[in-house]
């Protein structure tokens, strides 16, 4: 187990190596000017030169790289060039409204999906299970940015339930985390009955039923504990895009996260916070994964016995 960890943290340490070089490339190859950004366009040239020098976005490129790698390695992942702050502070202020908004959206889908998934797999080619999957297809075809303005549409200006956008008010949440849930709720319904169809099918199960044990016990203690493994996997790997910023459905829902500085940022070319925020998603990501392979190797004794 400890090679794992320490194999997990190589892992996060080159993958945000790579991330983090790749994006710093890009981001300098993409046309556009920070200081003509933050000035207008009626600047004065000396005006320009000045705030170029003070930003430090007169140096070289590999100058800024340089200054970026030990930064990165002390833990300081620079200053906001249009904030003025340091991005290490911004990010901590947002990511724990993207945190909220991901296990909102992770726990609805759970709701939704396991009961779904089950209803569909007991009733397998009948009427439930036509009418759970009908369901779940319609989900997984509706996208973020058609359903989202849908929902303000109808919730939060013809019903006047819910608000608009922002996380402000009580119950903020409901519309982005709908938004959000429903299309992950979808493929986990699918993943969950597809894996309880092929448990259902074991020898085990059999064994299970001729010993005379009740369905619940059967389908809720041996098959779905086994089924999850699959869906574990589908789990941390959702969990770790939506902690990764929803970038749609928080531009659409005006929701402070992670994903709305992200895309303001860019619009901004506000290097170090872009470069900070691809960072931490990266990271958060990375992190995730490896969890899921823990809880995964404790699901399956077999994974265990094999590290």
């Amino acid at each position: 187990m400890i090679g794992f960890i320490l194999r997990l943290l190589g892992s996060v340490l080159f993958v945000s190596f790579i991330v983090g070089t790749l994006v710093f490339m890009l981001l300098h190859l993409v046309p556009g000017d920070p200081v003509a950004v933050m000035l207008g366009d009626w600047a004065s040239p000396a005006d320009e030169l000045a705030l170029r020098t003070q930003l430090g976005l007169d140096l070289p490129i590999w100058q800024q790289y340089w200054h970026y790698l030990t930064g990165l390695v002390q833990g300081d992942l620079g200053s906001s060039l249009f904030y003025q702050q340091p991005v290490a502070d911004l990010i901590g202020e947002r990511f724990p409204l993207t945190a909220h908004l991901a296990v909102m959206s992770l726990l609805l889908a759970i709701l939704i999906a396991f009961p779904l998934g089950i209803w569909a797999a007991l009733r397998a080619g009948r009427w439930p299970d036509h009418l759970s999957m009908g369901v779940s297809l319609l989900g997984v075809s509706i996208p973020n940015f058609w359903l989202g303005p849908m929902l303000i549409l109808v919730f939060a200006l013809w019903l006047g339930w819910l608000p608009v956008s922002g996380a402000q008010q009580p119950w903020s949440w409901v519309l982005p985390t709908v938004t959000l849930g429903t299309a992950l709720a979808a493929i986990l319904a699918r993943m969950l009955r597809a894996s309880l169809l092929e448990v259902m099918h074991e020898d085990y199960i059999r064994t299970a039923q001729a010993k005379g044990l009740s369905s619940i016990q059967v389908y809720g203690r041996h098959a779905l504990f086994n089924a999850l493994l699959p869906v574990v996997t589908i789990l941390g790997l959702q969990l770790g895009t939506l902690l990764g910023g929803a970038v749609i459905t928080e531009v659409v829902f005006d929701w402070p996260g992670l994903g709305n500085l992200l895309v303001e940022s860019i619009q901004r070319r506000d290097y170090p916070v872009v470069q900070g925020c691809i960072l931490v998603i990266s990271v958060a990501y990375i992190s995730i994964n490896g969890l899921t392979e823990l809880v995964y190797a404790w699901l399956d004794p077999r994974i265990r016995l094999a590290k």
